[in-house]
Formats: structure tokens, C-alpha cells, sequence
């Protein structure tokens, strides 16, 4: 992890691709996986952070915060759609990032406020 905090992406993904090869406890695998879903996040690398994403919450569904950043990079990807003047593909991104943050927020209600209230304004939270 100090390579991650760091900066050092290319030697922080090569000690997590070597970690995942011997961790084979689920739980400690998902926060591995969280972590290489981190440093593709921070590289813009969105398509691949989604699938380390998905990997850590197959490994533990109670991991709010890949929850939290795979909304995250869906309202990215609307914002973008939105750009490009299709709103047809931007609500559908939106519409999953209110799904990634609805699973954050029940996990650890008080927490993602931020996205709490951009639920509410686009009519999109139903939990409550």
C-alpha cells in the first residue's frame, strides 16, 4: 500500500496482481481488489476499475465504498453522456448510479450525504 500512497501506480498494481495470485481469504481478496480498483480509477481507466470493483463486492457485499465509487463513475459517464447530447444513454448511466449509491447508502445510512441528496432531487431515491 505505501507504493499506492505514494503514487507509484505501476508498482502498487504490480504488488496487488502478486498479492491476488496468494490471498485466497474472500474478505482480504475484496480489499485487494477494491485497491487495484482504486489506482484504474485514479488513472482514468473507468472500464477496468468497474471490473475490480464488481470482483471485490463478489468477494464481500459490504464494501460501501466500491459501491460508492462505481456510482461514482457511472454519474461520470452520464455527465459525459449529457456532453455529447444524448440523454437517452445519460439517464441510463444515472439510473445505475442511483443503484451503486442506494446499495452504499443502506450499508452505511449517514454516510454519502452528497449522493444522498442528489437522490432526492432526481426523484430517484425509493428506500426511504
Amino acid at each position: 500500500m505505501s507504493a499506492q500512497s505514494e503514487g507509484n501506480y505501476a508498482e502498487a498494481l504490480q504488488n496487488y496482481y502478486e498479492a491476488t495470485r496468494s490471498e485466497i481469504d474472500p474478505y482480504d481478496r475484496s480489499y485487494i481488489l477494491y485497491n487495484i480498483g482504486l489506482i484504474h480509477t485514479s488513472n482514468g481507466e473507468h472500464t477496468k476499475a468497474l471490473e475490480y470493483y464488481f470482483q471485490a463486492i463478489e468477494r464481500n457485499p459490504f464494501l460501501p465504498q466500491a459501491f460508492n465509487n462505481m456510482a461514482v463513475i457511472c454519474h461520470y459517464q452520464g455527465e459525459r453522456a449529457i456532453l455529447r447530447g444524448d440523454s437517452e444513454i445519460a439517464e441510463a448511466w444515472f439510473d445505475q448510479a442511483a443503484e451503486y449509491w442506494k446499495q452504499a447508502i443502506g450499508l452505511t445510512p449517514g454516510n454519502y450525504i452528497e449522493a444522498h441528496n442528489w437522490l432526492k432531487i432526481t426523484r430517484r431515491l425509493e428506500f426511504e
